[in-house]
């Protein structure tokens, strides 16, 4: 952190299916940034990075346009969906080549985009990571918030070291971001592994908007996604509760074989049909459920020893120039 000059600042935004919604938020996020600038709190050089998502509509030409226009914003494209947290990932890598601070943020806005202030201060108070955590979640619908509730009341349950109403919306400083490089993992939970990282942090607090154009991309099923590779990489306390309910359902069977023993030669004839159908579909069950955590640490650990790339990126759009010049060319003309 230097306090002679302002920090250059890298909003990275990642982009799927955001036709709908960029023109304004593009808009927002610029008029922010210029005040940003002008009130010395992030340098000229600053931009907003666009990541697209291997979106399927006309996200990508949108921010082509934006970036032909105007040098503050820079444009990074995925040969294909690679997933939002990878989206988050590779703007960031792309962002520790430049910049002193990179603020993640989604590209509908409805995480308030006037919190940077709180964000930048906190940073300049020492922090190396700051987290964004919303305030409540009036903005969801009864789905979402039950599903919300309890994903989060899952992960902690299980172990996971992840902050409640943290939606990737977070600062890292430079010495943040060339940290979070060293981290090869193909199994992404940014909310789970930032924290691991153990710089000095602090929370922001803000309010949740509600989205002006588009839909939520995301859908139960990704949510899911999400959960899942968050408790595999993050927690085998699942594993844990496998072996410690095998090793009571054991107990539980020698407990079973001596009362039945004990039936046999007291020459007790107790019906067992209902028993034995019971205990063997409860023990089919159980079984099954258990192969299929063991199964998801395995895919796991069968992905990340193939090492494949995390994402591809197909098209990286960076022009040098700055917001100032920018705006001295439009003067002129």
């Amino acid at each position: 952190m230097n306090n002679n000059r302002p920090n250059t600042l890298y909003l990275v935004v990642p982009c799927y299916n955001e036709e709908e919604a960029l023109p304004h938020s593009a808009q927002v996020m610029r008029e922010k940034l210029n005040r940003l600038m002008q009130e010395g709190k992030a340098s000229p050089e600053s931009k907003i990075l666009l990541v697209n998502d291997g979106s399927r509509d006309k996200t990508w030409q949108l921010i082509h346009g934006l970036c032909d226009t105007d040098p503050t914003f820079a444009g990074l494209s995925f040969s294909r969906n690679y997933g939002h947290q990878s989206a988050i990932l590779a703007g960031m890598m792309a962002a520790r080549q430049h910049a002193d601070i990179a603020v993640t943020i989604d590209a509908d806005l409805q995480q308030d985009i006037e919190a940077l202030d709180q964000f930048l201060e906190k940073y300049q108070a020492g922090c190396e990571i700051v987290y964004g955590i919303r305030n409540d979640r009036n903005a969801d619908g009864f789905f979402k918030k039950l599903t919300a509730n309890g994903f989060y009341g899952l992960m902690h349950l299980l172990g996971c070291n992840v902050m409640s109403n943290h939606a990737d919306y977070r600062l890292l400083s430079k010495k943040a971001l060339d940290a979070l490089s060293e981290y090869k993992e193909v199994n992404l939970f940014l909310r789970g592994l930032i924290p691991t990282m153990g710089f000095p942090s602090d929370v922001v607090y803000f309010d949740v908007k509600e989205r002006e154009a588009g839909t939520s991309k995301y859908t139960l099923r990704k949510m899911m996604n999400l959960a899942t590779d968050g408790i595999t990489s993050m927690s085998t306390r699942p594993i844990q509760l496998i072996s410690m309910l095998g090793f009571a359902v054991s107990v539980f069977s020698v407990i079973m074989i001596i009362y039945c023993i004990a039936e046999w030669a007291m020459g007790r004839n107790v019906p067992g049909y209902t028993t034995t159908l019971v205990v063997s579909l409860l023990m089919g069950g159980l079984t099954i459920f258990s192969l299929g955590i063991v199964g998801e640490y395995v895919g796991k650990i069968y992905l990340e020893a193939k090492a494949r790339p995390r994402y591809i990126v197909e098209s990286f759009i960076w022009k040098e120039g700055n917001c100032e010049n920018f705006e001295r060319e439009k003067q002129r003309k």
